[in-house]
């Protein structure tokens, strides 16, 4: 049966698990951005040996599960940072690594491929005769980049972006497999403790439709304000 009493209680417990689930979210965000972006303008520019490198990145981790990339991560970067770090002559011992830092490397590396994707598709859209125009009148290929271009290809990616920003929020469950807490996690935790497990999901399944209530709104309401500047 479905007991109302447990809902204001599980919803304070769990809340407890968002601000970590957030700024992991954000970092993941972040930096999967700045590597994708990276991507793109490879790909974009057609770089000879980079662009194959990023197409085969591309294949690799777009078709691999993001579960098992995790699970890569839990075993394989403890000894790998311990390997670099004899290199360089320094003792370090890898298996102390957090787990969310294994985890935030193992998604970022997935999420990557897909903002490659985003901003690829952004660079696209760009008008080139726009770009004709630019040299027409002096413009260096930095200021173009700058003032034309990177306006416009922001507000492109803008909507796929608020989309991968919640996909990161949803993958983040995946890390309960490794003892990362989440929302999804700590609502799971909360559950084993009075057995109302339907009552902490349903709590969780509102707080991810907040969340991106929010950064909907938020990213609509950039985007509107971008393009009226462009």
């Amino acid at each position: 049966m479905f007991d109302s009493e447990v809902l204001l209680p599980d919803l304070w417990d769990i809340l407890g698990a968002v601000p970590v689930t957030l700024a992991m979210a954000v970092v993941i965000f972040v930096f999967s951005t700045i590597v994708g972006s990276l991507f793109a303008m490879i790909e974009y520019r057609r770089i000879p040996v980079l662009r194959e490198l990023v197409v085969a990145y591309k294949v690799a981790f777009k078709g691999v599960p993001m579960v098992i990339v995790i699970f890569l991560a839990y075993y394989g970067l403890p000894p790998a940072l311990q390997f670099l770090a004899s290199l360089v002559g320094m003792e370090f011992n890898g298996h102390l690594t957090p787990n969310w830092v294994t985890l935030i490397v193992a998604l970022t590396a997935c999420v990557a491929a897909f903002q490659a994707e985003v901003v690829k598709g952004a660079l696209n859209s760009f008008d080139t005769g726009q770009a004709d125009a630019a040299y027409s009148l002096g413009y260096k290929r930095s200021q173009l980049f700058r003032r034309v271009m990177l306006p416009q290809v922001i507000v492109a990616a803008i909507p796929d972006l608020a989309n991968s920003f919640m996909v990161i929020m949803k993958a983040l469950s995946l890390g309960f497999a490794i003892e990362v807490v989440d929302i999804f996690a700590q609502s799971q935790l909360t559950a084993a403790l009075n057995f109302y497990y339907l009552e902490a999901f349903l709590i969780a399944v509102v707080i991810y439709m907040v969340i991106a209530y929010i950064v909907t709104h938020g990213a609509d309401r950039v985007e509107a304000a971008l393009r009226a500047r462009t």
